[in-house]
């Protein structure tokens, strides 16, 4: 793009960012926040196609006086991390919603092609958990116990060992999304073939329910996270492949920021599902039936408004508030 067109496309918009900061009308910072966004990645590309352009020095002066207003005193320097949850990563998942739907969409296909393999072929669930699982699990459930290998270790180590292989895939997830968007694809779909699976294994022992009353306790959290890390490794691939009217660097440099931001933010939830199994799960047999289905309700819906319907919310909130 040349850069009068590039101006040109953006002007209005820089125009308003200078009634936001300057005008009479205040705003507050996380209105000033989402504005923010949409600066730098403009002012980046700048920087990358027109580095010697005078719009790079405007756009850093814009960039300067927001981030200043924004962060003025140590106070609002010290809720960066409220306003980054609470503003900034639901703007960002608002932005890139259809990539959430591909994330899910792909994820109910994986799981269905996990299921569907296990009721056509008797041995596919010892071929994906191994026959050490699945034997110690036929033993649990002659022992009345079907997720009794949660019982195993003690909290601490379960919750550690746990959350590090959780975090460790979800990041592996995101980052393969570099090679164009299919290594992440692979990796979701190991992942939901195991889930699709395992859960039809449950379901042949005639042992379903009891099976989702302790594995979705944590797993509500931990497999909603999942998908979302699979929606940020998906917008990294396709910033690479499709970056529209921006130079391909620029395009990736924005795309690994944005969704690098989402990756964080699902964190939170991976580590609390790993203290849920590392110390709730183990007891899950004998809870009473509605404290489990009510920790599962709570902390499916926990994450999905988080994901699903605060962005909306936000987007709408500061919308109107920026008319």
């Amino acid at each position: 793009m040349r850069e009068v067109a590039f101006i040109k496309q953006n002007k209005e918009k820089w125009l308003e960012f200078e009634q936001a900061i300057f005008g009479k009308a205040k705003k507050n910072p996380d209105e000033l926040a989402s504005l923010y966004i949409h600066l730098v990645n403009d002012l980046s590309f700048a920087q990358t196609y027109y580095p010697k352009s005078k719009a790079v020095t405007y756009l850093n002066h814009l960039a300067s006086i927001t981030y200043q207003k924004i962060y003025k005193t140590k106070r609002e320097e010290s809720n960066r991390f409220i306003s980054f949850f609470k503003t900034e990563v639901p703007l960002i998942v608002y932005q890139y919603r259809r990539y959430v739907l591909y994330a899910f969409i792909l994820f109910t296909v994986f799981t269905a092609i996990g299921v569907i393999s296990a009721i056509n072929d008797t041995t596919f669930a010892r071929l994906i958990m191994g026959d050490y699982y699945v034997n110690m699990t036929l033993e649990n459930i002659e022992n009345g116990n079907p997720v009794a290998v949660y019982k195993s270790g003690s909290n601490w180590g379960m919750w550690f060992s746990i959350t590090k292989n959780n975090l460790e895939v979800g990041l592996k997830s995101y980052f393969f999304g570099i090679f164009g968007g299919l290594g992440t694809a692979y990796i979701l779909f190991r992942n939901c073939i195991m889930l699709g699976s395992f859960q039809y294994f449950f379901m042949e022992q005639g042992v379903f329910w009891e099976s989702v009353r302790g594995i979705w306790i944590h797993g509500a959290m931990e497999i909603f996270a999942m998908v979302i890390e699979a929606a940020a490794g998906l917008i990294l691939g396709a910033s690479l492949l499709f970056p529209k009217t921006y130079s391909r660097k620029a395009s990736l440099k924005m795309g690994f920021k944005n969704s690098f931001k989402i990756v964080l933010a699902t964190m939170p939830f991976t580590i609390m599902a790993g203290i849920l199994e590392g110390f709730v799960t183990r007891y899950s047999p004998d809870m009473p039936r509605f404290l489990n289905i009510f920790i599962i309700l709570a902390t499916l819906a926990l994450i999905s408004f988080y994901f699903l319907i605060y962005p909306f919310i936000v987007h709408k909130k500061t919308h109107l508030k920026n008319v």
